[in-house]
């Protein structure tokens, strides 16, 4: 009996995060369609991801070990993991930036 509870709840719970990932997939779209600069904002951001990543994916090294080969992992994926990680960084180290640079330009007004 309490099983089956807790299986209905589940999968209620299941709906729920479908509608909630639908909902913020879909509305943002609608919102942007009726605004087309905006859009063209979030394009241009997400082009300027790419840019980041292909450039980290250039600087990545494709080395792999025999550790890596356990996992199946050759030189191409190597080289995207190498490039997903140094993107991380670089954001990272952007985000960083941005926070003591607004500070800085808070407390000189």
């Amino acid at each position: 009996m309490q099983e089956s509870f807790v299986n209905i709840l589940l999968y209620g719970a299941y709906l729920l995060v479908f509608l909630a990932a639908l909902g913020a997939i879909i509305l943002p779209l609608v919102n942007a369609l009726s605004n087309p600069k905006s859009l063209l904002k979030s394009v241009a951001g997400i082009v300027a991801l790419g840019v980041v990543f292909l450039i980290s994916w250039a600087v990545a090294g494709n080395e792999v070990t025999p550790l890596y080969t356990k996992f199946d992992i050759n030189s191409a994926s190597s080289q995207v993991i190498g490039g997903v990680l140094i993107t991380t960084y670089a954001l990272m180290g952007i985000a960083i930036i941005s926070i003591i640079y607004s500070e800085v330009a808070k407390l000189l007004r």
